[in-house]
């Protein structure tokens, strides 16, 4: 399926809502409008496999290039918009993209990722221009909105969020299949788990960058369902948008949940959501009573899986399997889980090691087949470094990343589980814990935490909230694990999809220096 089967039965249902503009884009434009995207390419000299790469915030555009990549055989890129023009510069070239599109929003960030393109990258920007970039409105808008004659499935080909080193682009073969017979992995699984048929709603609150919040949007496109886009996450404005527009299905990460649930009693009570029929979260661990509070708010409506861009697997839980299982990611739901030593040798029910799938489906680190031979063992099956183990029954728990693994005094430690604990602490809006240099122990555990810029600590008071949040921690986990020192910032810890940023902070403390001095210890 894709949009054009519904733009011919229903041509002014809403395709895309734009959450705070209220922009809406109906199936006959977005038809229209990627039909154009794909003559764009064509005549710009792209056949399929080329890659098309975008630069831009949430809005309604992104879906007109990421479609008419998609029915031109193209493998598009949608790049981080809050990386430096160095960082996005690699991406684009990388890729091997042939067409760059940026906002005017992010003229700045053009100007200078111009001089880093090559001489034959055509340089498309909406909304406006600016010297050595054409403006796509006026481009496409000249171009025919039929389909080209050669219409084919293309893919979308994103970048890994790596913790060290460069980001890796994971490419699937574009299978030249025709335009509608792409194999829309998440599109069954929100059609034949969750139920999504024409008309339904969905929301998506986090960046269209991000692998999930792209695939899933077109996904429910597939199935003839409007698609809400939040422009930026806000917890107010998430459950003002359930409500106005009747959402049925969403898709969240775990640090939204928290935002949400920290609203006041009152604010979280007074809208309603009894059109949301399922909520979808992934990209990170949830803490357990994170979830089981959204759970009593909601009802067992949570449906959470665990996968990667690379789709080397899968896995998914209901809310009622959940509540007897809790802290699991489930069961297998795209080949076949192992949890495997450091020898290689499989693990027993309940051990902790590295998770590896058998199946899933076929992918390659763009341009480094150093990095996708050592995601494969022998056995042919693939990971990407993340722990944990299976239990009796077939369950799948994350324990964390292998590369983010704690040593202190020849104990292991998650920082995951300590993450989870402070998450939960009023005072705290977002943790990231990490190991740092220790004569005596070898590494240390460290607490980054942050918190409301109205709820910074005076210098003279944060030591006693680093003692607070300390005996916190030691009232939930054993003592070993706790926070030997804090930091406190009002700077973003996560990305908008839910993830730490790692790299920097532990480039920051390797040697103890950084911003968020003075240390407090416990």
């Amino acid at each position: 399926m894709h949009p054009g089967v519904f733009a011919a039965k229903e041509p002014d249902r809403p395709a895309v809502i734009m959450g705070t503009a209220g922009t809406v884009v109906t199936y006959a434009e977005l038809k229209a409008r990627s039909n154009q995207v794909a003559w764009l390419a064509r005549r710009g000299g792209l056949r399929p496999g080329d890659g098309l790469a975008a630069i831009t915030e949430n809005r309604p555009e992104l879906f007109d290039l990421a479609w008419g990549a998609q029915r031109s055989g193209l493998q598009f890129t949608a790049v981080n918009w809050h990386l430096t023009a160095e960082e996005a510069g690699y991406m684009v070239s990388d890729s091997g993209a042939r067409m760059v599109v940026v906002s005017h929003q992010l003229a700045g960030l053009a100007a200078q990722l111009g001089p880093a393109l090559a001489p034959g990258v055509r340089r498309l920007m909406i909304g406006g221009t600016i010297p050595g970039w054409d403006s796509f409105s006026d481009v496409v808008g000249a171009l025919p909105t039929t389909p080209i004659p050669d219409e084919c499935e293309g893919d979308i080909m994103l970048y890994s969020s790596a913790t060290t080193g460069r980001p890796k682009g994971i490419r699937r073969p574009v299978s030249g299949a025709a335009f509608g017979e792409h194999p829309d992995i998440p599109g069954h699984w929100l059609r034949e788990l969750l139920g999504m048929a024409e008309g339904d709603v969905y929301m998506s609150p986090a960046p269209l960058y991000h692998a999930a919040p792209l695939a899933w949007s077109m996904a429910s496109h597939r199935t003839g369902a409007t698609v809400v886009v939040m422009e930026r996450f806000e917890a107010e404005e998430a459950l003002r948008l359930i409500e106005a527009h009747r959402v049925t299905h969403s898709q969240w990460v775990p640090t939204m949940f928290v935002r949400m649930l920290k609203l006041p009693a009152l604010v979280r009570a007074g809208y309603d959501l009894s059109g949301l029929r399922w909520a979808v979260h992934a990209a990170a661990p949830c803490p357990v009573p994170v979830k089981q509070a959204m759970i009593d708010w909601w009802g067992p409506i949570l449906f959470e899986f665990y996968s990667m861009t690379e789709g080397f697997g899968a896995a998914s839980i209901f809310s009622d399997e959940w509540l007897g299982k809790p802290g699991s990611v489930g069961r297998p739901l795209m080949g076949v889980p192992h949890v495997a030593g450091l020898d290689g040798a499989e693990l027993a029910p309940g051990e902790v090691g590295t998770i590896w799938f058998e199946g899933g489906t076929p992918s390659e680190y763009h341009g480094d087949p150093g990095k996708t031979a050592a995601a494969a063992n022998e056995r042919g099956w693939r990971t990407v470094g993340d722990v944990g183990y299976l239990d009796r029954d077939g369950y799948l728990y994350l324990t964390d990343r292998a590369s983010n693994l704690i040593i202190s005094g020849g104990v292991n430690i998650y920082p995951q589980e300590i993450e989870n604990v402070l998450t939960m602490h009023p005072d705290v809006l977002d943790a990231a814990v990490l190991g740092v240099p220790d004569a005596e122990m070898g590494e240390q555990v460290k607490a980054v935490v942050q918190v409301g810029a109205e709820d910074r600590p005076e210098a003279g008071a944060q030591a006693e909230l680093a003692d607070r949040l300390a005996g916190y921690c030691r009232s939930h986990i054993a003592g070993l694990k706790c926070p030997r020192s804090f930091e406190f910032t009002v700077e973003e810890l996560l990305t908008p999809a839910g993830k730490i940023r790692r790299g920097p902070l532990r480039e920051q403390f390797g040697a103890e220096t950084g911003p968020f001095r003075p240390t407090y210890r416990a």
